[in-house]
């Protein structure tokens, strides 16, 4: 395999990457200071320029998570590190003249895992159909979505939303970077998967993300992942009795401690959370706060959030892969009745309702699917259909492979299509000879239509403006269809539900 080297001089000085199968590629490039020592729990700061030439072959750290989560490929483990706050850029080795749209990837993982890394998210399949793909690090679980901001003293100060200003920095870098690799500052799509678009959903309530974007685009969006100060603080003062101190102490302990301690006290935060109900997850965005003012959903109902196009989306069976991993989401019938144990006996009768068969196995995944995924889809796509073009999808294409398994077109399977991972060898095992072709006409039809809207924000032809008339959703499958309200009553169940606080 031929491959060369690739120089380009950015504004902290010149890096150098590869040229490979069509594309140029830069892995792990600063964009800020390694948050560590008196920067940890500090708001990002840039980067600081390097002299000669900076080597950006290979990808350095992620964030500090679990260890089994760094997996990149037969026992291969990538390193974690405080310092990763990094980006990776992909460009086409040739293109027809002018700026390309720029493409923002922000990885999910339930604020608590993944890495921009990851084989998947590579993005060379987008880049050669026409973009600057960049793929974005940022600081997760403890030491970057748990706030701890109530525990800030003026010896220890700690600052919100860490990766929340992490994203802001990086879009920041991206607006005065993009040219260098032939991209056009002036076209910025961001895009996310799970908590990657509930990520996307939140900047687009972000003040200081103003113009920092132009359109977006969330592949199922997370509920429940946005809590207020107060929950906050809350959750913070727990964590500091996991880690046996008084919240007085809290804020030197956290800033010694190591990042495997942090790791693991928040689990157990975790495991506690699903418990207490607090009415939000305990990691994720702090509205209520200046760089977060408002309930992202709330701020795009009231007409407060940026005004670009956005298009938002789910699966079909979004529930089913966290019946095999990721035991997060409540999926079983008793997981199901203490997430509803406080709501009013209509609420909860409406909902369990609306899923025939309950407490069925099957009822109770798509119940449990659609509290974590399907909720959020609709919330977000009435509110900000309000102000700016919306277009609503529901990804139901499965290969056999999937559908045997047991997991159709769970969580995630829409970014085998985003993606084209069904042209890899990978994706050939998937799908066996017989959906070899139908895997790849619906991966070219997300991808142009992702292409589309990056370009101008219309993805394509047939794809309606959502309303709440009509409600018109585009069901990506073997026969690609648009349908009106798919699920009405599943829809309405939801509608005012909240999770209360104990």
């Amino acid at each position: 395999m031929h491959e060369r080297t690739v120089r380009v001089t950015i504004d902290s000085g010149t890096i150098e990457g590869f040229t490979r199968d069509g594309v140029h590629r830069w892995r792990s490039v600063p964009y800020a200071r390694p948050p560590v020592g008196r920067l940890r729990y500090r708001a990002p700061q840039p980067p600081q320029p390097w002299r000669g030439v900076r080597y950006c072959h290979g990808y350095a750290y992620c964030a500090p998570q679990d260890r089994k989560y760094t997996l990149t490929g037969v026992n291969k483990y990538q390193p974690m590190s405080e310092d990763c706050l990094t980006l990776n850029v992909v460009t086409p080795e040739h293109s027809d003249g002018g700026p390309l749209p720029v493409m923002v990837f922000i990885h999910g993982g339930g604020y608590i895992l993944g890495s921009s890394a990851t084989p998947i998210y590579d993005g060379a399949a987008l880049a050669r159909r026409g973009c600057v793909y960049v793929s974005v690090n940022y600081r997760l679980g403890p030491l970057g979505c748990l706030d701890l901001s109530s525990l800030s003293t003026a010896d220890d100060p700690i600052d919100d939303n860490l990766f929340l200003r992490d994203l802001v920095l990086a879009l920041q870098w991206v607006q005065r970077n993009a040219a260098a690799f032939g991209g056009d500052a002036d076209n910025v799509t961001i895009f996310g998967e799970s908590a990657g678009a509930h990520a996307v959903a939140t900047l687009l309530a972000t003040p200081s993300a103003a113009g920092l974007f132009h359109r977006a685009i969330a592949e199922s969006p997370a509920s429940g992942m946005a809590g207020s100060a107060e929950v906050a603080a809350a959750f913070a003062e727990d964590f500091t009795k996991l880690l046996g101190v008084a919240p007085a102490d809290g804020a030197a302990t956290v800033m010694s401690a190591s990042p495997r301690t942090l790791v693991k006290a928040l689990d157990q935060l975790m495991i506690d959370g699903m418990k207490a109900m607090r009415g939000a997850f305990p990691v994720g965005p702090t509205y209520d706060t200046d760089m977060l003012p408002k309930d992202p959903v709330a701020a795009m109902r009231d007409g407060d959030a940026h005004r670009v196009p956005l298009i938002v989306g789910t699966n079909k069976s979004e529930g089913r892969l966290f019946t095999r991993f990721l035991q997060l989401l409540p999926t079983t019938e008793p997981a199901i009745e203490m997430l509803l144990a406080d709501s009013d006996i209509e609420v909860r009768e409406r909902i369990t309702k609306a899923y025939p068969g309950y407490p069925s196995a099957a009822a109770c995944v798509r119940l449990g699917g659609d509290f974590a995924f399907g909720t959020a889809a609709w919330q977000i796509a009435e509110a900000h259909s309000r102000y700016q073009p919306t277009y609503v999808y529901r990804y139901d294409y499965a290969p056999r492979t999937f559908h045997w398994s047991g997991l159709g077109a769970t969580h995630a399977t829409e970014l085998f299509a985003v993606f084209d991972v069904y042209r890899t060898r990978f994706g050939a095992l998937l799908t066996a000879a017989a959906d070899q072709r139908s895997a790849r006409r619906v991966s070219n039809d997300v991808q142009n239509r992702w292409r589309s809207f990056s370009r101008s924000g219309v993805p394509g032809e047939g794809w309606p403006v959502y309303d709440t008339a009509d409600r018109p959703v585009l069901v990506f499958d073997r026969r690609t269809r648009v349908e009106n309200d798919p699920s009405p009553e599943r829809r309405r169940a939801w509608e005012g539900f909240t999770l209360t606080a104990h």
